[in-house]
């Protein structure tokens, strides 16, 4: 029995993880041109509206190449990365070695690092008011909601709706049948699920490894009329397990995990998500030889680091737990430097000393980033009850509900005016560290520095468009009322009526869906006209 049981732990221990990327993509060219083959029409929108490229990378992997690939005899195929161009393969050195010998192969990356023929990855060279105001009473909530002033957001009718969130966690039991999610059930919120470890839409599994997904979603979408409510009720909600870790620590973590997030975020990508948020990370691996030193966090080593930049490439925000290690560092992918890396404070804004620091030897740029409440921060816990719950892993999905309703606010804003929007809103922002970063946010500033921005000198603008509720007109310089003149594209006269500089926000949450043509007529200006979609 002895004797097996070692034998059957050295098989294991010969499996080594890579990732083998490709050196093309067949048929880029006939993609390219006809892009609602390789993404759906949200994701090319929400491209278009921020000026995002559809290019090579949103093309799928080739798949003969896997094919080719799961054919070579002591190979097993897991996981497969567009953004990349790679797949993630077990098997023993040797054998992964020689798939160097494929014309298709480009290069091969270890997980464990002792084994690459160089220290540094390689590179990609082929890229270098009258408002709805929801009276919502947020109980045990309350603290952490009006930390980051979100309620201000609330107030004006920004609750997420239009926004979309992809979830990465470790699965979301219960989420089907507990009373604290059926708001967004009911609407419709949940868009999508997908178990990248199964490879199936059952992201619900009733075991204990299963909750910290459904604990980290509650702090964006759950909801108990006067008990609890989320940072983002109204958003849209698209759900993947991509962990196999449990709040005992019974499961081990493998390098799997880092492909799988990636692989999450691609189809995230593929689906329209404006925002990642993730409660994952790594530094520390069931067997050491995976594990991060100091000097690997660094924004570029570890693969989903580089999946977290690649998704800011493509228009997404993501916002990423800083990690519960203290002074030992930042997790991966936290240390990525076009995130939002957020950390943690107890409910009076003080520092936790078990948030993870950022470390200015390694990180040449700010990390981590923000704060927010991440000491007895209420939640929903599995038991349908309101508990409280610590760890960056609540603090981070805080932010990205704020973000959501802040989003919601002017979609036409890409990821990176938001991010720098919501750092300067901060309380430290003056003189950041590496504990709180640029400090606790302040939603209600970011929005006033957001509609200052959409001010024009010269030029009137609208935003939100496209439009779900409430459409906002900025006034240039020296003007102060207006006439307006809705029309359908047909030229049938919706309504008329005068604004003025301090009441400008017009309700058209009654309006059906379509485009519309907006006039906005003045003595100083004369008319401008403004095509207008309401969704």
């Amino acid at each position: 029995m002895i004797c097996s049981l070692l034998f059957a732990v050295s098989i294991v221990w010969a499996q080594e993880d890579a990732l083998v990327y490709f050196n093309a993509k067949p048929n880029v060219t006939m993609a390219l041109e006809n892009p609602l083959t390789i993404l759906t029409q949200e994701a090319i929108d929400r491209k278009n509206l921020r000026e995002t490229t559809i290019d090579f990378r949103d093309v799928p992997v080739d798949e003969s190449y896997i094919s080719q690939i799961k054919n070579v005899e002591g190979i097993t195929v897991l996981a497969k990365s567009k953004w990349f161009n790679a797949v993630h393969v077990q098997g023993t050195e040797a054998v992964i070695n020689s798939l160097l010998n494929e014309t298709f192969v480009d290069h091969i990356e270890f997980f464990d690092r002792n084994l690459n023929k160089s220290s540094s990855v390689a590179k990609d060279e082929k890229f270098s008011i009258e408002s709805r105001r929801p009276n919502f009473e947020y109980g045990n909530a309350t603290n952490q909601t009006e930390m980051i002033n979100v309620d201000d957001l609330h107030s004006l009718g920004y609750t997420g709706e239009g926004v979309i969130i992809a979830s990465l966690d470790t699965g979301f039991g219960r989420v089907n049948t507990m009373s604290g999610f059926q708001r967004i059930r009911d609407a419709g919120k949940i868009l999508g699920t997908y178990d990248f470890y199964t490879r199936s839409s059952d992201v619900y599994i009733d075991d204990a490894c299963c909750y910290h997904g459904t604990v980290t979603l509650s702090t964006m979408a759950g909801y108990f009329e006067g008990e609890y409510v989320g940072t983002a009720p109204d958003a849209s909600y698209y759900l993947f397990r991509t962990d196999n870790y449990d709040l005992n620590e019974t499961f081990t973590d493998t390098p799997i995990e880092e492909t799988l997030w990636v692989e999450a975020a691609e189809r995230a990508d593929s689906l329209g998500v404006d925002i990642i948020s993730s409660s994952l990370g790594f530094l520390k691996w069931s067997e050491a030889r995976y594990n991060y030193s100091p000097s690997d966090l660094d924004g570029e080593t570890s693969f989903i680091t580089r999946g977290a930049n690649m998704a800011y490439e493509k228009g997404m925000l993501v916002v990423n737990s800083a990690g519960n290690q203290g002074s030992e560092g930042l997790i991966v992918p936290a240390d990525a430097e076009n995130i939002l890396t957020i950390g943690a404070v107890n409910s009076a804004g003080e520092y936790m000393n078990w948030s993870s620091q950022g470390n200015y030897l390694y990180q040449d740029f700010q990390k981590p980033d923000i704060v927010a409440q991440g000491w007895q921060s209420a939640v929903i816990h599995e038991s349908d009850e309101v508990r409280v719950a610590h760890g960056t892993s609540y603090s981070s999905p805080i932010i990205a509900g704020a973000i959501a309703c802040l989003w919601q606010a002017d979609p036409t804003m890409t990821n990176a005016e938001i991010m720098q929007i919501v750092k300067q809103s901060a309380s430290q922002y003056n003189s950041p560290d590496n504990l709180l970063g640029y400090g606790i946010p302040n939603f209600g500033l970011a929005l006033s520095t957001l509609s200052t921005k959409k001010e024009d000198v010269n030029n009137f603008k609208i935003f939100p468009n496209p439009v779900y509720d409430n459409l906002q007109i900025a006034f240039p310089k020296n003007i102060e009322e207006a006439n307006i003149e809705l029309y359908s594209v047909l030229g049938e006269r919706i309504f008329k009526k005068s604004i003025t500089r301090n009441s400008r926000t017009i309700d058209l949450k009654t309006l059906l869906p379509g485009a519309y043509i907006l006039n906005i007529q003045t003595f100083e200006q004369g008319l401008k006209t403004i095509k207008l979609l309401k969704k």
